[in-house]
């Protein structure tokens, strides 16, 4: 027992270390490749903190451990609105981007909507994955498309410059050890987690939703707080809904790869439509606060109290 939580302590502390690592890698080898900022801005760095989600999930389907792997998917995208933008938005009010109204916003309800009628027979089967993936290329192609023309940095700075300055060698190096980290540390936390859940009884389901959500969201949270602290949060709503769009287009159709997947009914009834849900509220107070341009420490509180009171619930119900 001591052992599996060591395991999943470990595994998370090198899980966010490896993505970020292996995201610079990916990024600077593929501008060495004469890929341009906006494209690698567009992919690689967009889906970079998603990548512990990815890699947890492969390795929970390759385990047969798959509901963990749709705990993990949906959780981390309440995770990311109740924990993450909650307990931000409490801190400080958090701008609203108008071009957010008008493109991510709708395309992370539309997503939203596509995911659930995916899972709505309580099967993720191959066809229901290449149906999740082609969403994500077209999206991606759509918002490529629109950011090109309108000539927007989609990256920040200081992190365009550390990729325009990763050597050749340096960036194949992160790369390669990066993605070998990512797997060990992402094989230890699975290992970890199912040992935790048999251990006392408890679905993977629900480890999925707690304790794998909330660390492989860290890199979001710990991103998001940073920013507030430079004084640059007017991004982390736009962080957030980013990387749940990519959570749901390319992190829950995995398992769907590995065979048809049989869906507890729990992740359906209980916590897509708590997903939905904390999703909507979300969009009303976006749209609520618009005026204003910015969500406040009132919706903040909602969030993050939704949030808890989901989780306290979560606990109440984790006998298998």
């Amino acid at each position: 027992m001591l052992l599996a939580l060591l395991a999943i302590v470990t595994g998370l502390v090198i899980l966010v270390w490896s993505a970020d690592k292996f995201v610079i890698g990916a990024a600077a080898t593929a501008r060495h490749f004469g890929m341009s900022p906006l494209l690698v801005g567009m992919t690689i760095v967009a889906m970079g903190t998603s990548a512990p989600e990815m890699f947890v999930s492969t390795m929970a389907a390759i385990d047969g451990a798959g509901n963990l792997a749709i705990g993990n998917a949906i959780g981390s995208n309440i995770v990311n609105i109740g924990l993450v933008l909650g307990f931000t938005a409490m801190l400080a009010p958090l701008p609203i981007q108008g071009k957010m109204l008008r493109k991510e916003i709708p395309i992370l309800l539309l997503v939203t909507v596509i995911a659930g009628l995916v899972i709505q027979d309580l099967i993720l089967s191959f066809w229901d994955a290449i149906i999740m993936f082609s969403c994500m290329v077209v999206t991606l192609y759509w918002l490529f498309r629109e950011e090109a023309e309108a000539g927007i940095e989609v990256m920040d700075a200081e992190e365009a410059e550390e990729i325009e300055h990763t050597s050749g060698k340096m960036a194949a190096l992160w790369l390669i050890a990066g993605l070998a980290l990512l797997m060990l540390s992402s094989k230890m936390l699975v290992w970890g987690a199912v040992e935790v859940a048999t251990f006392f009884g408890v679905n993977e389901l629900i480890i999925g939703l707690t304790i794998v959500a909330v660390g492989t969201s860290l890199p979001e949270f710990a991103a998001t707080l940073a920013s507030a602290r430079k004084g640059h949060h007017d991004i982390a709503i736009g962080n957030v809904v980013g990387s749940n769009i990519f959570n749901l287009l390319a992190v829950m159709p995995i398992p769907g790869l590995f065979g048809n997947l049989a869906i507890q009914p729990a992740a359906l009834y209980r916590d897509y439509s708590m997903m939905l849900a904390i999703t909507l509220v979300l969009v009303v107070f976006i749209y609520a606060f618009r005026q204003s341009g910015k969500v406040g420490r009132g919706a903040g509180f909602a969030l993050f109290g939704g949030y808890l009171a989901y989780t306290a619930y979560l606990i109440s119900q984790a006998q298998v």
